[in-house]
């Protein structure tokens, strides 16, 4: 019996078996770790982007409401007959269409009791009836006071921070003021999205969790079994892939030579990782959907700026593969382009479209739109390159343009890109001030401004693809 108890301490002291020990201890412990870190990042990030989108679209309608004629609304249940409440009504039920998560939307203000705030328009008071839920018919009061967000409503956007429980389920909220002419915050716009589907998704993630996190544990124990020798460097690789990804790196990819069980859970790391950034991308592409709405929402405020931002996008793609740049650089360019005039949302529409000349308030209200379109799209667009083309697309090449006055190369390429496409469309087209110039004469206007206003290389390549295209219908 000593003789056979002798052995195992033995073996168990052999310097390969303790480090193939600690190996597979570790290596599960970062199993576990890289879970649970992609684990919560992806939750927390799913979350904040839901809270994002639902404070653009609740800021964005919000700017549709005319707060004037909602104050004009009865404060009682025959208000629902009232023409202002019908007309108030039918825009949020378009926008409810248009954004198909939304469960509900709805306007509401104070009213003299502390936390106490009551419904002007809500376009379903009594569906919510037959339901034998609480209405919401004009001067129906409803107790805010629970509502740290909607209160924070009446200040600017905002979203609920957490998922809420109300009179009408669990649903999470984002709110934006309505304001009036003197720019004095009168109400509020709610929009509500149940959470069903927040819950399935997180659901979902703690079982692809659990399940990724068992696998990862049998995989370290026989990886660790097997080739102890091997699995220092693969672990540091898997380490810092770990970080990596916490750090939002999703297309980092851990690369692993050889053809064993080490390289399968590198493959499944990186298969991992890149669901994930599938997983952003199609969410980016969702939000950026949304956006595009809101650019065709502001183009529909102006009869002569319609398809403007289409015709600048594929003039700027024209131009950016006349000029041999890079092709994901220039699908990139392309997309943004269509997007570059999203800050004129926030414009008076008296002011897009006045005849006579602007005053030199209003110059200043427009100049404000390429950094009122870069701060919209903060919260949707990660990469800094397009926010620069957004914020920086009324540059001029000699330094005086706007809103920051940089000149030359400290100019994004992409940016001048835009500002040559935007130009020449902005010419060609008929505005509400004057008719628009004849293809000759705005590459005259091009010429002219060539080295001052644009980027000479960017004019060239333009001047070449409008060449290639041959005169113009009219000639």
């Amino acid at each position: 019996d000593r003789g056979r108890m002798g052995k195992f301490p033995v073996q168990f002291s052999n310097f390969r078996t303790r480090v193939t020990i600690i190996l597979v201890l570790s290596f599960i412990f970062v199993s576990g770790l890289s879970n649970l870190l992609i684990h919560e990042f992806a939750i927390r990030s799913q979350f904040n982007q839901l809270r994002e989108k639902l404070m653009v679209i609740a800021q964005t309608a919000a700017l549709m409401v005319d707060a004037d004629l909602l104050l004009e609304v009865p404060l009682n249940r025959e208000g629902v007959n009232a023409a202002q409440y019908k007309v108030i009504a039918g825009k949020l039920k378009k926008i409810k269409e248009v954004n198909p998560p939304i469960k509900f939307i709805y306007t509401m203000t104070k009213t003299t009791e502390a936390g106490i705030w009551q419904f002007i328009v809500d376009p379903e008071p009594i569906i919510k009836a037959k339901r034998s839920w609480p209405t919401s018919y004009p001067g129906d009061k409803y107790d805010a006071s629970r509502f740290p967000e909607m209160l924070k409503g009446f200040s600017g956007p905002s979203a609920d921070k957490k998922l809420m429980l109300d009179e009408w389920g669990v649903t999470l909220s984002g709110y934006a003021p309505i304001s009036d002419k003197n720019g004095k915050s009168v109400a509020i716009l709610g929009v509500d999205i149940a959470a069903e589907d927040v819950y399935n998704t997180r659901k979902e993630m703690h079982r692809r969790g659990i399940f990724v996190l068992t696998i990862g544990i049998f995989t370290s124990i026989v990886l660790g079994l097997l080739i102890s020798r091997r699995i220092t460097d693969p672990i540091k690789k898997l380490v810092e892939g770990t970080r990596r990804i916490a750090a939002e790196d999703l297309q980092h990819r851990v690369e692993i030579k050889g053809n064993d069980e080490i390289k399968e859970l590198a493959d499944s790391f990186n298969s991992m990782a890149m669901s994930l950034s599938e997983s952003r991308m199609k969410l980016h592409d969702y939000f950026y959907r949304v956006v595009q709405s809101l650019v065709r929402i502001l183009e529909a405020k102006d009869i002569y700026t319609q398809g403007h931002s289409e015709r600048v996008s594929e003039y700027a793609e024209k131009i950016a593969l006349k000029m041999q740049l890079p092709a994901q650089k220039v699908e990139l360019l392309k997309r943004v382009a269509q997007l570059h005039d999203i800050g004129k949302l926030v414009i008076y529409e008296g002011i897009l479209n006045k005849q006579d000349k602007l005053t030199e308030g209003e110059w200043k209200v427009i100049r404000e739109h390429p950094v009122t379109g870069e701060e919209i799209l903060k919260p949707l667009l990660l990469d800094e390159e397009m926010l620069v083309m957004v914020r920086s697309h009324h540059e001029r090449y000699d330094g005086r343009g706007y809103p920051d006055k940089i000149s030359g190369g400290n100019i994004s390429i992409f940016a001048q890109i835009i500002s040559v496409a935007d130009a020449y469309d902005a010419m060609t087209s008929a505005r509400a001030y004057r008719p628009a110039l004849s293809k000759e004469g705005a590459i005259g206007e091009l010429k002219n401004n060539c080295g001052t206003q644009f980027n000479p290389q960017v004019v060239e390549a333009f001047l070449s693809v409008l060449q290639e295209e041959g005169p113009s219908p009219q000639a």
